[in-house]
């Protein structure tokens, strides 16, 4: 068995051959959860809160898969309170959930489904009565009432129905979750990619991983190693990746990936979520969140949630279909586009051809009944508004393996940040902040604001598209160490509407002398995060380069190769072809951008 954190019995420690072994004698049983996302993290703060011993492993970032390339949208569960009433009825009662535990994540903007012209009459009807079925507050109002809630709705919308959707920061939630579950014992190792399943005898009794940077925070340049970390149970809640898992146990996990691109407008064109209301379809939603609206979606399978095409014409087809809705955004700013992965799961003889067809729901594969292969179960599908839910019943079915009774606590204890949290707190005055600033900085730190923000040493902003000061960043760069990706999910710092060209350097001069957990960041280790995080920004960028966006990313460039020159770029070289930017991925030859990952790392883990 493992010990983790620290050593109880330092003379049962041994290393050998480059690996390290660590164990521990106790009675409490210990559980290696895998996945950083949403479900591995919030199942981690859940057996942690049950006093069991949890470790989690993550092969990037925490948010390095499908969580961090969401849309942001907190259901309601009108989307399916026609196709997937059973889903539905889960979000409603995780939305309500979540505006308790993390206030401070949530902005309850409010959505509706709006009809067009040709769109069904009965589809609209059958929306409304599911939505009642499923006890989803809905009410139906007049497009001139519509408009009045949004005056950029097209003025041809007919009618809408009002439902309970929000916006939510993914990567607040999942760093809260982890916050907490630290709090509660757990040890969470990130840049961590599994790269084996140790199996003894028809069970699995640990994972070895390979470290990127050593255990503990990152550190660039820091050299990692592979351990070996032995376990009483392994959860796989690796998410699009659990069929790699799978594979390592022979073990057939059979997740379905289903691409979809989001694109980023530079302003909130909409206040309320706008979903159009039809059947199914791409293009279909545009979600506000903080300074900007996330235009979504496609979905399409693929065979591998790290290789695929992210290509021009989806891109395009976000806006040429939504202007349909918001005409303003045929003119607007596209600051960046994404890509993410559904881990759908469809159980065997189902075969649905079209991945729009499989359920959101969630499925618990426990492979001991399943795949005769004893201490490990998976968890695959569902959805992010649903995370908790699906950690409450893994987390359950765990604490059976071992006979242990206790009651899940984590639809009642607040999150780090969301304890006795009110925006309304008049933080400007008392720290000295322009008000903007003060009030943007106390909406991501909620009740965390007295900690962070008290400090008699200057606190000038840092990033000025995301209203991001010094107290902020140096407080992330404790929790994180020198990753600068790390930085940008805890406090937006680089996502704005400049892309970090304005700001990066700020943030690496910052990390510059910095210290986190006994380390202090020279000059190279500083270099290093900026490269990375500079990288990390540009590959979003590459697919929205027209217009006042190609401007921008111009203006970077020069910043870049004249001045910041990271990478030795020629500035008296040949002249640049901007043109090839815009042309994005799509480019002969070129490949389709699924080598960097959504942190900025790399994508070859698990």
């Amino acid at each position: 068995m493992v010990l983790y954190g620290q050593f109880r019995n330092s003379g049962n420690n041994e290393v050998r051959s480059g690996q390290i072994l660590i164990y521990r004698m106790a009675s409490t049983p210990h559980v290696l959860v895998i996945g950083g996302g949403s479900t591995g993290i919030g199942i981690a703060r859940d057996l942690a809160m049950r006093d069991l011993d949890v470790t989690l492993v993550e092969q990037g970032n925490l948010t390095h898969g499908t969580t961090g390339r969401m849309h942001g949208l907190l259901h309601s569960g009108g989307r399916y309170a026609v196709s997937d009433q059973a889903s539905a009825k889960e979000c409603i009662e995780e939305n309500r959930v979540l505006r308790d535990i993390a206030s401070h994540c949530v902005e309850m903007t409010g959505g509706m489904f709006v009809k067009r012209p040709e769109d069904s009459e009965e589809y609209f009807q059958k929306k409304l009565e599911g939505c009642k079925e499923c006890d989803i507050p809905a009410e139906v109002i007049s497009g001139e009432e519509a408009r009045k809630r949004e005056p950029h709705l097209a003025k041809d919308i007919d009618k809408a129905i009002a439902v309970p959707d929000g916006a939510i920061d993914p990567f607040r939630l999942v760093v809260a979750n982890a916050a907490s579950a630290e709090q509660h014992g757990a040890r969470i190792e990130t840049h961590s990619p599994v790269t084996d399943l140790l199996l003894e005898d028809g069970e699995v009794v640990g994972v070895e991983v390979e470290h990127k940077s050593g255990p503990g925070i990152r550190v660039h340049g820091t050299e990692g190693g592979t351990e070996e970390i032995r376990a009483d149970y392994v959860v796989n809640a690796s998410g699009a990746w659990a069929g790699r898992i799978g594979d390592m146990a022979d073990v057939d996990i059979a997740v379905r990936p289903s691409k979809g691109v989001m694109t980023i407008m530079n302003i909130r064109q909409v206040d309320t979520v706008i979903n159009r209301c039809r059947p199914k379809g791409d293009a279909d939603i545009v979600v506000p969140h903080e300074t900007t609206a996330i235009l979504g979606t496609t979905d399409e399978e693929v065979e591998d949630p790290e290789d695929y095409p992210e290509e021009q014409w989806e891109v395009d087809l976000m806006i040429d279909t939504l202007k349909e809705l918001v005409p303003m955004l045929d003119e607007a700013r596209t600051i960046r586009s994404f890509w993410g992965v559904r881990p759908l799961y469809e159980p065997p003889d189902v075969g649905s051809d079209d991945p729009t067809d499989i359920t959101r729901d969630y499925f618990l594969l426990d492979h001991s009944e399943r795949d005769d292969l004893d201490g490990m179960t998976s968890i695959v599908g569902g959805k992010f508004t649903t995370y908790r839910m699906m950690a409450e019943e893994i987390s359950d079915h765990v604490c059976e393996q071992f006979g242990i009774d206790r009651e899940c606590r984590t639809a009642d204890e607040p999150l780090p940040g969301s304890e006795d949290f009110s925006v309304l707190r008049d933080y400007m005055d008392e720290f000295g902040l322009r008000s903007p600033i003060g009030r943007r900085s106390v909406e991501r730190l909620g009740s965390r604001a007295d900690e962070v923000l008290k400090t008699d040493d200057p606190n000038p902003v840092i990033c000025e598209c995301e209203g991001v000061t010094r107290a902020e960043v140096q407080d992330a760069i404790e929790q994180s160490g020198s990753d600068l990706n790390a930085v940008r999910i805890r406090t937006r710092a680089s996502m704005g509407n400049c892309q970090g060209g304005m700001c990066v350097h700020r943030l690496a001069s910052e990390l510059h002398n910095a210290s986190a957990d006994g380390e202090t960041f020279d000059e190279t280790i500083a270099r290093e995060a900026w490269d990375e995080l500079l990288q990390e920004r540009w590959k979003g960028q590459r697919h929205a380069l027209w217009g006042q966006q190609l401007s921008q990313g111009m203006l970077n460039y020069a910043m870049h190769a004249t001045t910041q020159n990271r990478d030795n770029d020629p500035v008296d070289g040949d002249p640049v072809d901007f043109a090839a930017f815009d042309a994005g991925a799509d480019q002969p030859g070129e490949p389709g951008g699924a080598d960097v990952a959504a942190d900025g790392g790399e994508t070859n883990g698990y």
